[in-house]
């Protein structure tokens, strides 16, 4: 269905073997998950009600919000704790996978979530760290998205984006004028200026994952990296 995939540390072998049932859960939620192209640019960045449908799969699946706590003993004394707050969560009798969804996030965020599990992993708290992102294709065809919806809905100007919700700051409109100025179509204008702003090359995508992989931030952690595609945008309806 053209996702994004990598696992490493053994992560695919650990998944198949020890937790075929979460796996296939992950899966079904996946290959359900769509975005309709309306939805995507009403929702910009930060915590989107796209995001939160595939939240909710999960969580009715068993995968809840969880914070982690791990303390540290010497001699009965308490010398310090932490807490990970893990997006969700699946416990079962062969251990525990945890998953954050990094939509539309800064592109450190990323280290955050490796790093988290790293320690996790490390502290026997967790046996395999997922994250799901936007996909190399979608990432790559935002703009298309876009400026085909901006054609489809006919918006030819600022006033047919607000009555879809959508306010351009003054930033914005004046990118957009001088680039129509310069030959340039209201929609091919506007879908530039939207994409560069909230789903720009600083942000949690498949290509700044793997810049984190190749470094190897997360080792020892098994890892699978799944990158959402752009066939899940379908045309609003």
């Amino acid at each position: 269905m053209g996702f994004d995939i990598d696992t490493r540390n053994h992560a695919e072998a650990i998944l198949i073997r020890d937790f075929p049932v979460p796996l296939g859960e992950l899966c079904d939620a996946l290959a359900t998950f769509t975005i309709d192209d309306v939805e995507l640019i009403r929702s910009g960045g930060g915590e989107a009600a796209s995001t939160q449908r595939l939240r909710h799969a999960l969580a009715a699946q068993g995968w809840p919000k969880r914070n982690i706590e791990i303390q540290k003993l010497i001699d009965g004394e308490e010398r310090g704790s932490t807490t990970h707050e893990i997006d969700h969560v699946k416990k079962t009798s062969a251990g525990s996978i945890a998953l954050e969804i990094e939509w539309n996030n800064k592109d450190p965020f990323y280290d955050r979530d490796l790093e988290n599990f790293q320690r996790l992993h490390v502290e026997g708290a967790i046996s395999v760290g997922v994250i799901v992102t936007r996909g190399a294709s979608l990432q790559e065809q935002l703009v298309d998205i876009v400026h085909r919806a901006a054609i489809r809905y006919e918006w030819q100007g600022f006033e047919d984006l607000e009555q879809f919700g959508l306010t351009p700051t003054l930033r914005q409109r004046t990118i957009v004028n001088s680039q129509i100025k310069k030959g340039r179509d209201f929609a091919d204008a506007w879908a530039r200026v939207f994409v560069a702003d909230k789903f720009g090359t600083a942000t949690t995508h498949w290509d700044k994952l793997k810049q984190r992989l190749e470094r190897g931030v997360g080792n020892p952690c098994p890892l699978l990296l799944i990158g959402l595609p752009v066939n899940i945008i379908i045309p609003n309806t």
